[in-house]
């Protein structure tokens, strides 16, 4: 079975990442150039041990939520917002999907993408339907 494992962040943290200075972001939630080659570091071995496990299928990171647009519909008629997200909203920031022996172990592998020292933190694990007819769906 396959696995979309979610991860998030806000503009206010991929800013940070960007080397941004972010005043009113909390002391507990500041990142420097250090954390995020470290960060980059850690994500690219856990994704080779994934790989090397058989276990990947893709992993990726978004473009920061700055470039989104959401498309609504509105009294009939489409509308598109362009950057629809507050600073500190989380949004997703990137994703793995991985093929696994279980719920529980994407559940494993997820719990080792939570940032340490980010109490609150989040990542979501769903599965991914094979067939729109999947009585899951």
């Amino acid at each position: 079975m396959k696995y979309l494992i979610m991860l998030y962040a806000t503009q206010n943290d991929i800013a940070m990442m960007a080397g941004q200075d972010v005043p009113d972001q909390p002391e507990e939630r500041r990142v420097g150039p250090e954390w995020v080659r470290e960060m980059t570091t850690f994500m690219q071995e856990y994704h080779q041990g994934l790989a090397d496990s058989g276990e990947l299928v893709e992993a990726r990171g978004l473009t920061p939520p700055a470039h989104a647009r959401r498309v609504t519909l509105r009294d009939g008629a489409t509308r598109v917002s362009e950057n629809p997200y507050p600073a500190n909203v989380e949004v997703l920031a990137g994703y793995t999907v991985v093929e696994c022996a279980s719920f529980d172990r994407a559940t494993e592998i997820a719990a080792d993408l939570v940032r340490p020292g980010f109490e609150g933190e989040w990542v979501d694990v769903r599965p991914i339907s094979e067939e729109m007819d999947d009585p899951t769906f």
